[in-house]
């Protein structure tokens, strides 16, 4: 009976999960419309934050009700492994995915440098400590604030473009102007779509967690696959419904900034709260940052995009990372 419950757990969950990042996605995009915010900065910051979501609860219910600190950085490190080489290898096979200006001089550096300090502060007394913590949510702020000081630039520019001339009061006032009704159903639905992604993903790993468990998994490889897949799971969803809808820019984005909230947002936080050893994710560790340099290498290339040849090159990197560890 306990199987069986556990199975309809995990198709409730997949429900969940497809269904809230459905609204979730079109939400967030038309907030972004209508408030002239760019997808990028929408896909960077608000569905970033809320497709990394089930990574920090578990992360955190790991660490302090369980003490299982193998679990919370297998789950980090394993998602940010996933979300490139099979949420954005998958994503890319659907249509190709551009890569904008702000990405390649910002966000990809901004992730590269935030997963080579996770490296580096791991390597360093063997774990993680309230300090180390402390410096990466630190980090965290001052990446938001940049993302937040860039879109009022933006959006500043549009409405003097917009006014031919006329002063900057007068354009924000016509911007709120447009925070209508329809505004606050699309927030609404936003956060509907946000809690069925994290029930859902909560439902997808406890139910994966029971079955790994019952087959004497230990919690470095339940942390790496089983828990990591399931907490990736709003970011695949999310992601490749947002491919589908032709928002290419949240896709992507969505996977940048998830990454950046699992190490400095996730990691981080957890890190305040209870000391994390670092033992065991040495190779994992540098897995994780030869997918974010791969994802940098290809949309560095001529032409800025994600192609899909680059998306067979990212799965064949996943099934590889698989085989590793089943053969671990």
């Amino acid at each position: 009976m306990e199987l069986i419950a556990n199975i309809l757990l995990l198709v409730a969950g997949f429900f969940m999960l497809v269904k809230g990042a459905d609204w979730f996605v079109d939400s967030a995009a038309g907030i972004a419309a209508k408030l002239h915010v760019p997808e990028l900065v929408i896909g960077l910051t608000l569905v970033a934050f809320g497709t990394s979501a089930p990574e920090l609860s578990v992360s955190l219910t790991a660490a302090l009700k369980t003490g299982s600190v193998g679990i919370s950085i297998g789950n980090v490190v394993g998602s940010n492994i996933l979300n490139i080489v099979l949420i954005l290898g998958l994503t890319s096979l659907l249509c190709k995915i551009p890569c904008q200006r702000n990405s390649l001089i910002l966000d990809l550096p901004y992730m590269l440098g935030a997963t080579v300090l996770f490296i580096i502060l791991g390597y360093i007394g063997s774990g993680f400590s309230r300090l180390d913590g402390t410096i990466m949510v630190t980090l965290l702020a001052a990446y938001i604030a940049i993302l937040v000081v860039l879109s009022i630039r933006q959006k500043t520019n549009l409405f003097a473009e917009e006014d031919d001339g006329e002063e900057n009061e007068s354009a924000i006032a016509a911007w709120f102007s447009k925070m209508n009704e329809k505004i606050w159903f699309l927030m609404v639905m936003t956060a509907i779509g946000l809690v069925l992604i994290i029930y859902g993903s909560d439902f997808v790993v406890k139910s994966s967690t029971f079955i790994a468990r019952t087959c004497g998994v230990s919690d470095r490889i339940i942390g790496l696959t089983m828990i990591a897949f399931g907490t990736s799971l709003p970011e695949l969803v999310t992601s490749v419904t947002a491919a589908r809808k032709g928002k290419t820019d949240i896709a992507i984005g969505n996977i940048i900034g998830s990454n950046i909230f699992n190490i400095l947002c996730v990691a981080g936080v957890t890190a305040c709260f209870v000391p994390l050893e670092f033992s065991g994710f040495h190779a994992d560790s540098f897995m994780a940052l030869g997918a974010a340099l791969l994802l940098a290498i290809l949309c560095w290339l001529p032409g800025h995009a994600i192609r899909r040849w680059g998306g067979f090159l990212m799965l064949a990197g996943f099934f590889a990372y698989m085989a590793k560890l089943a053969l671990a």
